[in-house]
């Protein structure tokens, strides 16, 4: 019962919050058509900002409080901040639902000046969303139920459970408000995970496939600013540094949502995770900016990435998890998910029976 109630009090969170957020974005939307972009908008944006911060303490289960702090205090800050130097994905000009919606969301819309064959994707993957949801929703309750034989597994056999359970949430997540974007208010988005297991590079999974709509905020919020103060794209220097903030700033608010999540002190792992890639990634630049230098096969490249990543997720990423308690947090707080859901249903059930003997 004490589960049940946690959920309820969360879903009855969740409401509050969302509302807050809609009338945030709401006078955000407001600010930004009245001021220009410089010191005045952001001024006027920074209490947006510290609510987006705050959003998470609302919540008392993890599932809630990462979801939201990834949603609103790692994302919806960093759109914010964009908009008021008059960049990122965000324009007071969209209408007020498209505005919340892109500000609050892990979305990224289609500009309609794409070329017309990335439309056709974009048909099929709001077409695949739905199918996503039900694999995911029949994938993810079978990772939780091996859980309880954590105890008996390997640390390859952990990290393999580890993996599954964060690409299939990730994947549930996304595609859920994909679904339901695009259903309610008609909203093409642009993919937000792409077959990472086909990644032949660091610079390919993080960039180009993996969790998309953090590196499409990181590239104009650190990377180019960065790059720019340092020279500019033709210096390799510049770039280098530039990519290393980057996962700088990644390793930094991944600490944040993992406090967010565990309530744990930062350990400095997860960021010394990202700034390893960074590093990296860097030194891929490097190499790949001499054309004769000689590359590896994709065949070679594709198993070296992932056990690259696996590895040091072995070593610096999982373990903050494993130490927090995240498994434990996650498995109790389905277990009072799904008794909320057995609960809704036999009230249900028994609504339906009484009104079907009344009539």
């Amino acid at each position: 019962m004490a589960a049940t109630a946690l959920m309820d009090g969360e879903l009855g969170s969740l409401v509050k919050v969302s509302a807050a957020a809609w009338a945030a974005m709401s006078y955000a939307r407001l600010a930004a058509s009245r001021l220009l972009p410089g010191a005045p908008r952001l001024a006027a944006l920074l209490p947006v900002v510290a609510l987006l911060y705050a959003a998470p303490f609302a919540f008392s289960t993890s599932t809630f409080r990462g979801t939201s702090a990834f949603f609103l205090t790692w994302l919806g800050s960093f759109k914010l901040l964009l908009l008021a130097a008059g960049q990122g994905p965000l324009d007071p000009a969209l209408s007020l639902p498209h505005f919340v919606c892109s500000a609050s969301l892990p979305v990224k819309l289609r500009q309609p000046s794409d070329a017309k064959e990335k439309t056709v994707p974009a048909v099929t993957a709001g077409g695949r969303a739905p199918a996503r949801v039900l694999l995911c929703a029949a994938v993810i309750p079978a990772i939780i139920y091996s859980y309880q034989f954590k105890n008996s597994m390997s640390w390859y056999q952990l990290l393999a459970l580890y993996t599954a359970h964060i690409y299939f949430s990730l994947d549930l997540l996304l595609a859920t408000v994909h679904t339901v974007i695009h259903d309610a208010l008609g909203m093409e988005m642009e993919p937000q995970v792409d077959r990472p297991w086909l990644a032949s590079s660091l610079r390919d999974f993080w960039g180009r496939r993996w969790n998309l709509m953090v590196p499409s905020i990181l590239r104009p919020s650190v990377f180019r600013p960065v790059r720019a103060c340092l020279g500019g794209g033709g210096s390799a220097a510049a770039t280098a540094a530039a990519v290393l903030a980057t996962f700088l700033v990644s390793g930094l608010m991944h600490e944040l949502m993992f406090y967010y999540i565990m309530w744990n002190k930062p350990t400095g792992e997860v960021t010394a995770f990202f700034l390893l890639h960074g590093a990296c990634a860097a030194a891929e630049g490097w190499w790949a900016s001499h054309a004769a230098w000689p590359r590896p096969p994709r065949a070679l490249a594709v198993p070296l990435t992932l056990a690259f990543v696996a590895g040091t997720g072995l070593w610096l990423f999982f373990p903050a998890m494993v130490k927090g308690g995240l498994d434990e947090m996650v498995l109790n707080e389905c277990q009072g998910m799904v008794a909320l859901m057995e609960q809704v249903g036999r009230r249900l059930a028994g609504a339906t029976d009484l009104v079907s003997s009344t009539m």
